[in-house]
């Protein structure tokens, strides 16, 4: 069978009026339980049809890469940055007029920055601001490391937007913090692609060693060409003329729908070490169910579904 060979996915300028609030957040209604799609997700999955007598407020369900973030993807992540010691501060950058109040000052960009013990790691979440898209969906979280905590450049990043499993990334960020050299990789290429295909994923029928997608079509991850604007230190990023083979980075995305839109976008540079992004894409495609009281709108009806009471 056949599979899309590249996802469009390319960054575009934008510039949101901070304060907007998100969208609201989708719920399941409980009085339906969806088709399973790749049989059971768990030995210990509970999974059973729901009835509106034991309606719950949360449930454990499956397939994790389109489970959603569950709308607080920022708590998550910041959570488990904080049990990893990390030093969370704000950073306001805004404009005020002469003799104008405080509370009108025009707030321009607003980021909330994650900083290591050792100053090497950090993360940002630019949502309030995001920078660009990637695949018609803003950056949410940017994950950035270098070798010298004396240089202000990073060596390289990585970028997810909303809707990113919110474990996928705490375990890219665990994996992360657990190195002592953030720009060496452990292992080649072939780390990912394992990774997903011991979940059952499937290997890319044209390309079997850049890329793969889970059973439902639904999923993918591959390595080839990364958008514009995203930031890596290779010095043959910078020298690379018109002609010359570009750079390889990973990138994974949700499509459940094909053209009908992304669910989520993640970008690594092509410095991000294979490992890493090896832990990410190791627990994307975990089978393992995942708490959620907030379900995705376009996958509702594909996620297995059990009561977590």
């Amino acid at each position: 069978m056949r599979t899309r060979s590249s996802v469009i996915c390319h960054p575009r300028p934008a510039y949101n009026r901070p304060g907007t609030p998100d969208p609201a957040p989708h719920t399941a209604s409980g009085n339906e339980y969806p088709d399973a799609f790749g049989g059971t997700l768990h030995p210990d999955f509970p999974f059973g049809p729901l009835t509106p007598a034991s309606d719950p407020s949360a449930y454990w369900v499956g397939p994790r890469h389109l489970a959603g973030d569950d709308g607080r993807l920022y708590d998550a992540v910041a959570d488990t940055l904080a049990g990893l010691g990390w030093t969370s501060l704000t950073i306001v950058r805004g404009r005020q007029e002469p003799d104008e109040a405080p509370e009108d000052r025009q707030v321009l960009r607003s980021t909330v920055l994650h900083i290591s013990p050792d100053s090497l790691r950090w993360a940002q979440w630019v949502l309030p601001d995001e920078p660009f898209h990637l695949g018609n969906l803003p950056i949410a979280w940017q994950v950035s490391a270098r070798t010298d905590p004396s240089s202000p450049l990073a060596q390289w990043s990585a970028y997810f937007t909303p809707e990113v499993p919110a474990e996928a990334l705490a375990d890219f960020l665990v994996a992360l913090d657990a190195r002592d050299q953030p720009d060496l990789s452990l292992g080649g290429p072939e780390l990912v692609l394992d990774a997903v295909t011991a979940h059952g994923w499937l290997r890319d029928v044209d390309q079997p060693g850049t890329g793969a997608i889970d059973p439902t079509f639904a999923s993918h991850i591959r390595r080839g060409e990364v958008p514009p604007l995203i930031q890596d230190a290779d010095p043959r990023a910078l020298v690379a003329q018109a002609d010359d083979a570009a750079l390889a980075g990973w990138q994974a995305w949700a499509e459940p729908v094909p053209g009908a839109g992304y669910l989520w976008a993640a970008s690594f540079g092509p410095s991000v070490p294979h490992d890493l992004v090896a832990a990410f894409a190791d627990s994307l495609s975990s089978s393992a169910p995942v708490l959620r009281r907030v379900l995705p709108e376009s996958t509702r009806d594909r996620l297995l579904r059990a009561p977590a009471s």
